[in-house]
Formats: structure tokens, sequence, C-alpha cells
């Protein structure tokens, strides 16, 4: 994770991002749009991926972000189950079910290496504030 300030510098984050983009514009289509239950799961999963991705970076362990990443690429998979459901139903064409499922699948391969690097290069804490400099006032407000 050397380098890496920001979640949004993360390459499976920015594919995340895309993949969601893709559920949306997808499920927008007519037909898929009615399907409430299932419009709604997709970009539920699909934000999902970005959300734990985030969220898990921006926790204090490596342990913790790796916990959140398991459970991003979990999304990931739902994601790309729900597009088989999608598919069936006609609601999306077999290049639109590829192009998106291909967008998930190369998303939970970055999940799962950055899983793996993390893995193999434990840190106890990843923030450090030995530097800042806080200053704790008495409340007045009693």
């Amino acid at each position: 994770m050397a380098g890496i300030t920001r979640f949004e510098e993360i390459e499976a984050w920015k594919t995340a991002r895309q993949l969601t983009n893709t559920a949306y514009e997808l499920s927008n289509q007519a037909g898929f749009n009615r399907d409430f239950g299932l419009r709604d799961q997709i970009r539920r999963a699909s934000i999902s991926v970005m959300s734990n991705i985030a969220e898990g970076f921006e926790s204090r362990t490596d342990t913790q972000f790796i916990n959140f990443l398991g459970m991003a690429k979990a999304s990931a998979g739902e994601a790309r189950a729900q597009l088989y459901v999608a598919l069936d139903q006609k609601y999306i064409a077999e290049e639109q079910f590829k192009d998106a499922y291909s967008m998930a699948e190369t998303c939970a391969r970055q999940i799962a290496k950055f899983i793996a690097y993390l893995e193999s290069n434990p840190r106890k804490h990843r923030i450090s504030d030995d530097e800042a400099d806080y200053e704790v006032r008495p409340s007045t407000d009693l």
C-alpha cells in the first residue's frame, strides 16, 4: 500500500466505481427498471464494493481493512450473480452481460490481490499520528 493516501487511488475502488455506474446504466433500461427488487439489489451490491473498500481503507488496521476487502469481494460476486438474473430475464443483452461481468470479475481479482499484498506485508497499525499536535481543552458547556 506504499504511496496510497486516499481510497480513491486504489485501482479496485476505481473499477468498483465503474461497475456501479454500469449497474445503474443497465438497471435504468426498460424492463430492468421495473424489476424493483433486482434493480435495487444489483445497485446495492455494486455500491457495497465501493463502500467497503473505502470504509476499510479508513479503518485503523490492516486486519480491519482486509475484513472490509473480503466483504467488497463478496459483493462483487453478488453483482455477478445478479447479472445472470438480468440476462436470463432478458433485461440486458449478452454483450452487456459480458462487459459488466468482466468488470465485476476484474474488480474481485484486484481486491483478492490487494488482500494478498496486505496479508504478506502485515503491519499492526497503518495510521500514525506521532507528529500531530492535539490540544485538549476543558469543556465550557457545563
